[in-house]
């Protein structure tokens, strides 16, 4: 139910053809088909649990997802040295991951973020990321949480 919010959202704010993805903590992929399904060009999961990431290449195959890119890294490993640059970055971490409060400032401090794009963080509801400079709303459903923040769109001087 929470994750179909979460795309009727999307599908109100962003087109998803063409749209650039990442996909943090990937786990068993079901965010990056879906984003895939839906016509996004470019979709790289990331996922630390070479099971899962052999898991999500091989449903990607047999689904015929090629926009679909897996990597196997841990997340603070894969972000300072990014460079590509998507439109939307989704993270789904470990609940009880000890440095989770830290994703926002290292995913939107990296370059991977596009100027204007969004960051969605999917989290308990122990966590308030309400005080981030980059915070734009907060969305709860049921016991799933999700925060979004928006990359500032860079000015141009006159």
């Amino acid at each position: 139910m929470a994750r179909e919010s979460l795309f009727n959202i999307l599908n109100n704010i962003m087109p998803f053809k063409d749209l650039r993805v990442l996909d943090l903590f990937s786990g068993s992929g079901s965010i990056s088909y879906e984003f895939a399904s839906r016509g996004a060009s470019t979709v790289h999961a990331v996922e630390l649990r070479k099971k899962h990431a052999s898991f999500i290449r091989s449903a990607a195959r047999s689904m015929d997802m090629d926009s679909i890119k897996v990597f196997s890294f841990d997340v603070r490993r894969f972000l300072p040295g990014c460079t590509d640059k998507y439109d939307l970055i989704f993270a789904d971490p470990p609940y009880d991951l000890n440095w989770l409060e830290t994703i926002p400032a290292l995913v939107l401090s990296s370059s991977c973020l596009q100027p204007g794009g969004l960051f969605i963080l999917e989290h308990p509801r122990d966590y308030s990321f309400r005080e981030h400079e980059y915070f734009s709303e907060h969305r709860k459903y049921g016991s799933v949480n999700f925060t979004f923040f928006r990359q500032p769109r860079q000015t141009h001087p006159e």
